[in-house]
């Protein structure tokens, strides 16, 4: 069985400890480089699913984007405390226009 991380600032992630995820805070203080050589630890530590902050998405975009095209680990933005981007929504909505073949949203007339 895979295991499922969460991945974000403290204020954001510490909820999901309570339900059995393990947390992985990263706060504003820590550099760019600590925070994506964290992703690749969990990414290669068996987690099959990582929550991520869309905060913390945009700062590791680079490396997040490398697991975009692999089966695992899936990465899924969630929002965080400093708010929606809009960007999770966007990542789910085109997953599914790929899997359909048409935008379910707009019905493929954008």
């Amino acid at each position: 069985m895979y295991k499922i991380a969460v991945m974000g600032d403290y204020d954001s992630i510490y909820g999901f400890a309570s339900v059995g995820l393990t947390t992985f805070p990263v706060e504003e203080e820590t550099s760019t480089e600590e925070a994506a050589r964290l992703l690749r630890q969990t990414a290669e530590s068996g987690y099959g699913i990582i929550y991520m902050t869309e905060h913390l998405a945009a700062r590791l975009d680079r490396e997040v984007k490398k697991y975009a095209s692999q089966l695992m680990p899936a990465i899924i933005l969630i929002p965080g405390v400093q708010g929606n981007t809009g960007k999770g929504v966007e990542q789910v909505r085109k997953s599914v226009e790929q899997a359909v073949g048409s935008d379910i949203l707009f019905g493929g007339e954008e």
